[in-house]
């Protein structure tokens, strides 16, 4: 979309919305006569909508559509009423309801995130069983699985995010049992992995600036002249095509008011002290190999 499109539209962003509001949206349905479920007789125990709002994560639409489904659905008693119970609510959402209450289950997860990051695969191996026994959805073990393969081993060993998301790929080809197994493969991988959390730096420096220190000063030669005049063209500067020098050349790429900036430091660790050669080499400078 062009900016001139972009200018002349109003943008609207919907957020997720939070479990005691799915909540209070639900209790109205089952009210509502004319556009809900008010015309039916029927109640909802309060373990049974509440794992349907928190499982909806964030969207009502689902909510509704698994409240529906469990109000139509469930048999109705001599009286012809419609008690829906937590079985009834995991059936109609296809999820299991967690083995756990809300701290414990955020306690667990923390405690695997911090184990991935300290390289024990056996605990990590452990916490997410016990998330996904307990009734956690795996792909949420492979979201934080996936972002600490960026975060916490990044560039020291980039193919931990190969591993991680292949997993995922795997897992949503074969589902569970069997997809289990390549995500114990990739949280071993991730926890065996060098760690370098210089990638994770390099994204807050560089939005810290992005956000407080914002320059549309682009370089003239940097910029798109594919419509600009001949004498722009000239005046633009020449840009130095990286190939014509073997792949790389001296050249400024920030705006002046960054000039020299850095915001990815590599570490001495795994891969990213290859990066340092390879910087070193580009420079002239005097490399260890």
């Amino acid at each position: 979309m062009t900016p001139a499109i972009v200018s002349r539209c109003r943008v609207f962003e919907f957020l997720p919305l939070n479990t005691s509001e799915i909540e209070g949206a639900l209790e109205r349905a089952l009210k509502d006569k004319r556009k809900g479920l008010g015309n039916y007789d029927a109640s909802v125990d309060g373990d049974a909508l509440r794992h349907i709002a928190v499982t909806a994560s964030g969207d009502l639409r689902t909510a509704y559509n698994a409240l529906e489904l469990a109000v139509l659905t469930t048999t109705p008693d001599a009286d012809g009423k419609i008690h829906v119970t937590l079985a009834d609510a995991e059936q109609s959402i296809q999820r299991k309801a967690l083995s756990y209450n809300q701290d414990l289950y955020y306690d667990i997860l923390s405690a695997f995130c911090k184990s991935l990051r300290g390289s024990d695969p056996d605990a990590a191996l452990y916490y997410a069983m016990r998330l996904i026994e307990g009734g956690c959805d795996p792909l949420l073990i492979f979201r934080r699985l996936i972002a600490h393969s960026a975060e916490d081993v990044g560039m020291a060993d980039p193919n931990a995010l190969v591993v991680a998301v292949s997993a995922l790929t795997a897992y949503q080809n074969m589902g569970s049992p069997e997809g289990l197994l390549p995500l114990t493969e990739a949280i071993i991988y991730v926890c065996e992995a060098e760690k370098s959390n210089a990638v994770v730096n390099a994204l807050d420096a560089s939005r810290k600036d992005a956000k407080e220190s914002k320059d549309d000063d682009v370089p003239k030669y940097l910029r798109d002249n594919s419509f600009a005049s001949r004498e722009m063209k000239s005046e633009s500067g020449k840009y130095l095509y990286p190939h014509n020098y073997g792949g790389w050349v001296e050249q400024q790429y920030l705006p002046e008011s960054l000039k020299g900036k850095v915001y990815y430091h590599p570490s001495d660790r795994g891969f990213e002290h290859e990066v340092q050669e390879i910087r070193k080499r580009k420079r002239g400078e005097k490399t260890d190999h």
